[in-house]
């Protein structure tokens, strides 16, 4: 009976009387407040969302979902055993071996280091970086001439041109083997040649220094046959990364390290996600001051219920019934201001990720701001809504539970 005795009266004074009186009013006030600030907390959460998502699209094109390094040292090799017991792991939809280092790149007359990495014909199946390739084939070749994938940055500060039939990359890597420097400084390196077959656009991290090149050249550059610097695995769908690492570990051993995609690149996760509780913490800080007019409005519509009260007490009802009227009262506000704030930041959101309202300035991977709308956002929001204004109605609330009131008669 209480219960219901609560609801429907917190409910009578949501709706409040069509009159002149300030209270209503305030409560609109702090509806609004409310709505204001999740809706701002949804479109910011969206955004910070659509941009993790792109930047974990983008690095995945370079940073493979498992990768299998040595614990010590460059590079390493592995023996079919050890090959084998990788293949055997359950989850694994690709496996791709990769040499890679730093190179000193010439080519009309410019010089510069790139990051050669050799890649057999798996690598563009475990990574993605064919849908990256602006221009040209997305594959590499040994014959009939060597061909290589590089990105668009390097390739515009080289001066290359892939449609230029004599345009080539030189690569030179120091040559381990060489015992008469003083006689032939030439010695010294090793040299590749190559024709730059194809371009990617991925960021500038990756399009100003990487190059792509078939392994068994890039191996015999670096004087490393049956060597490698990385197993880099794709996963089948569903698969849970931290199993299938723990697993390598255990079949490769101490020597080997393994490590997730998550791993590989912690820092910009981690950068990523702090953003995120920093933003959330920002507008948390907005919706409590927000909800000082609440706490004014709840205080108001105490004292304008003081007869309601009075009644209520005299037909018997507990103290605590009075308490939770009114902080029913107060989570119906914050309820019904989020819902409406969340409804509105949503359409919001939609509206910029079907549309493209807003464009993104200068020159940029995408045309306009990202946004990717994820329901555990919407449930946050919404929790922290209800708590805050269950702090913000609990003041009030005592305040009415301890109030002295009686009917007064002529």
């Amino acid at each position: 009976m209480n219960s219901i005795l609560t609801r429907q009266l917190a409910l009578r004074y949501l709706r409040g009387k069509r009159t002149a009186n300030i209270v209503p009013i305030l409560s609109r006030i702090s509806m609004t407040a409310i709505a204001v600030s999740a809706a701002a907390m949804i479109i910011l959460f969206s955004v910070l969302n659509g941009f993790t998502d792109l930047v974990s699209d983008l690095y995945k094109a370079f940073y493979p979902q498992i990768k299998i390094t040595a614990a010590k040292g460059k590079f390493f090799a592995l023996d079919p055993k050890q090959v084998a017991a990788v293949q055997k792991v359950e989850g694994l939809a690709g496996i791709t071996m990769v040499l890679e280092d730093n190179v000193l790149l010439t080519g009309n007359d410019e010089t510069k280091v790139a990051i050669l990495k050799g890649i057999d014909e798996q690598y563009l199946k475990v990574n993605e970086v064919k849908p990256y390739v602006i221009e040209g084939t997305d594959s590499v070749a040994i014959s009939p001439a060597p061909t290589a994938l590089l990105g668009l940055q390097l390739a515009n500060e080289m001066g290359l041109d892939i449609t230029n039939a004599f345009s080539s990359l030189v690569l030179h890597y120091p040559n381990a083997k060489s015992s008469n420097l003083a006689l032939n400084p030439m010695s010294a390196f090793q040299t590749l040649q190559l024709k730059p077959d194809g371009v990617f656009q991925v960021q500038d991290e990756f399009d100003s220094k990487y190059i792509l090149a078939p392994l068994p050249l890039v191996q015999e550059l670096m004087q490393t046959e049956g060597q490698y610097s990385s197993v880099e695995l794709k996963l089948a769908s569903n698969t849970n990364a931290d199993r299938v690492k723990r697993e390598l570990s255990e079949q490769l051993g101490s020597g080997y390290t393994v490590a997730t995609r998550f791993e590989q690149n912690k820092t910009l996760y981690m950068v990523m996600k702090s953003e995120k509780w920093a933003v959330f913490a920002i507008l948390v800080l907005v919706l409590l001051i927000a909800s000082f007019n609440m706490v004014g409005a709840l205080t108001m519509l105490v004292l304008e219920k003081q007869k309601d009260m009075a009644i209520l007490k005299a037909m018997g009802a507990e103290p605590s019934t009075i308490r939770n009227i009114f902080l029913a009262e107060g989570l119906l506000w914050a309820l019904t201001g989020g819902a409406i704030g969340l409804l509105v930041g949503a359409l919001i959101s939609f509206g910029q990720q079907h549309f493209h309202w807003i464009k993104m300035q200068g020159n940029f991977i995408i045309e306009a701001y990202p946004v990717s709308m994820q329901w555990t956002d919407f449930l946050l929001i919404l929790g922290t809504i209800l708590f805050v204004g269950l702090l913000a109605a609990w003041y009030p609330a005592v305040k009415a539970q301890k109030a002295q009131v009686q009917l007064r008669s002529n």
